[in-house]
């Protein structure tokens, strides 16, 4: 560990709460909303989904970076996440596949970090008193200056952030001579997701966020995956839009965590605020098609109203979360159009829900059939 481990930091809660702890990662100031993640493993996968943007991130587990980081273990391009609040930051790793120590891999990417904190009583004060913004300060540690910079900090809810980790560049994946075509909008795609596609012989074009229905249709795909993403879905009027034009072909549709919401709100369904969400890689999940539950990877801090889905008549639900009964799947009535909120591709997570990329792959075959 540098010398870096030993300089004060302060956490700053919304609510006035301060922790202190020690420094580490980039010096000085890192702003949120804070959430927490209680997955035991796949921390730069986690560091890296560009759902977390815009989120100080807090790690249940008590050692991060005990196996250094790996430039193939990335999901997006850059860590997303806002900082990393964390019980032991371990820089001493044994790993030969590591590329780095974490200490150098934050400074590279100009993260912030505290760690010597009690984590388990700031997931308890959050887990009470639901999500709120906080910063993570290793430069300034005067209380009362911290406090007039976490008062400017916006809300989660009404932020519209996917366009801002979204793809500026169109750009596909998998081989062109492919007999199914997926057009993917990216609202901050997880690089696994595109690779479980692409592994069962799809070719993808991954489409900005904010690109329009008529250059869409012009790569003539099979069918439209709708990804995940960070931010308030109900912000994303331009997204809604979008996929309620392209639900009017009638090919099929697919949706994962932001993307499920997406799909849900263009069907009249309304999403909500968490009080905390869900963040880990052990959420058990019921399929209520088939009876079987599934052990789910999830990062989330908005569901969908399951008051509006059963009093819709234009979609039903099909996965339930079995820890809280929160919405985990919907499929529209009539149409091969679904999604589901958790993450099947799990990056990190068990795998056994990984049969919806198939799924999907056999519903784009019959479809064209």
């Amino acid at each position: 560990m540098t010398d870096k481990s030993l300089q004060d930091a302060i956490l700053l809660l919304e609510d006035g709460t301060v922790f202190k702890g020690k420094a580490a990662g980039k010096k000085g100031i890192g702003t949120g909303e804070l959430c927490f993640n209680t997955g035991m493993t796949g921390y730069q996968e986690i560091f890296t989904d560009p759902s977390y943007f815009g989120q100080i991130l807090v790690t249940t587990n008590a050692h991060i970076g005990n196996y250094g980081t790996r430039v193939k273990d990335v999901e997006s391009e850059k860590v997303q996440i806002a900082g990393l609040v964390c019980k032991n930051f371990t820089n001493e790793y044994s790993r030969p596949l590591a590329d780095a120590d974490i200490q150098k891999y934050f400074e590279d990417n100009e993260i912030v970090c505290i760690h010597q904190l009690d984590t388990r009583a700031i997931v308890r004060h959050i887990r009470d008193k639901g999500a709120m913004n906080c910063l993570i300060s290793t430069s300034e540690l005067d209380v009362n200056k911290l406090k007039s910079i976490c008062k400017d900090i916006p809300s989660m809810e009404g932020l519209e952030l996917a366009s801002q980790v979204s793809t500026t560049q169109v750009y596909t994946i998998g081989s062109e001579s492919s007999e199914i075509k997926i057009a993917v909008l990216d609202f901050g795609t997880k690089k696994n997701i595109l690779r479980c596609f692409a592994e069962r012989g799809a070719y993808l074009k991954v489409f900005p966020a904010k690109t329009s229905v008529e250059e869409i249709l012009k790569f003539g795909a099979d069918g439209f995956f709708l990804s995940n993403g960070p931010g308030d879905p109900a912000a994303m009027d331009y997204a809604i839009e979008t996929i309620k034009a392209l639900m009017e072909l009638g090919k099929p549709m697919f949706g994962i965590c932001l993307g499920h919401q997406l799909l849900a709100l263009a069907n009249d369904i309304p999403t909500y605020k968490m009080h905390n969400g869900h963040r880990g890689i052990n959420h058990p999940v019921k399929n209520l098609i088939t009876g079987k539950c599934e052990v789910t990877s999830q990062n989330h801090g908005f569901g969908v109203s399951p008051v509006a889905i059963r009093e819709s008549s234009k979609v039903e639900i099909t996965h339930m979360n079995l820890n809280d009964d929160t919405i985990e799947g919907i499929k529209v009535k009539g149409m091969p159009a679904y999604s589901v909120q958790y993450h099947p591709e799990a990056s990190p997570g068990p795998h056994d829900s990984r049969y919806l990329f198939d799924q999907f792959i056999e519903t784009i075959q019959n479809h064209k059939n």
